[in-house]
């Protein structure tokens, strides 16, 4: 019977009792991992990240409301995503050893190339969305993000202050959230 479950069912169930949420660990954890070592490319750092994704669809697993157009996986994808980039934003400004995160100096670590077509595929998505907002603001989200420039090199190109790029940001990226969700 547990095989008939859909996902969403699963979760549900293991709110109320946690064997359930095994059911989705073994179904998820080795897609999750190959997406994030696309993200972070180190083993040790995206067994991290999965097991910190598990825990947050368990903890939050209550908010998880069905709707047309949300299903399970999407909403886990997501949750597994915003963690791994959270975490390698994090790794980048603490000043740590992130040159393992860089596929080009390491490029035999590759796991197959349709790694490659899926970051050009993410990228080209990415840049799709930026496209439709306004240029200040995904400007701004562009040199950030894809462009890994520092918030002080920005303010010079820019020619505004920190807080103002601040608040670029923020705005920015809820409104690429709005538009990505719409995609």
């Amino acid at each position: 019977m547990e095989n008939t479950l859909k996902d969403e069912e699963i979760l549900r169930l293991s709110q109320d009792d946690p064997s359930y949420f095994s059911l989705l660990v073994d179904k998820y954890q080795a897609a999750f991992l190959r997406k994030a070592l696309g993200v972070l490319r180190n083993q040790e750092e995206s067994e991290d990240i999965v097991q910190e994704t598990f825990a947050k669809i368990y903890r939050y697993g209550h908010k998880f409301k069905k709707e047309e157009g949300i299903e399970f996986k999407s909403w886990a994808y997501k949750i597994l995503m915003n963690t791994a980039f959270t975490h390698y934003q994090k790794l980048k400004k603490s000043g740590s050893n992130v040159e393992y995160l860089d596929p080009l100096l390491y490029e035999d670590t590759l796991e197959e190339n349709h790694d490659l077509a899926t970051i050009h595929d993410a990228k080209s998505a990415v840049q799709e969305v930026i496209a439709k907002m306004p240029e200040h603001l995904g400007r701004v989200l562009k040199y950030y993000y894809l462009d890994d420039k520092s918030y002080a090199d920005i303010c010079k190109l820019e020619k505004i202050s920190i807080p103002t790029l601040k608040m670029r940001l923020f705005r920015a990226k809820r409104l690429f959230k709005k538009l990505s969700t719409d995609i």
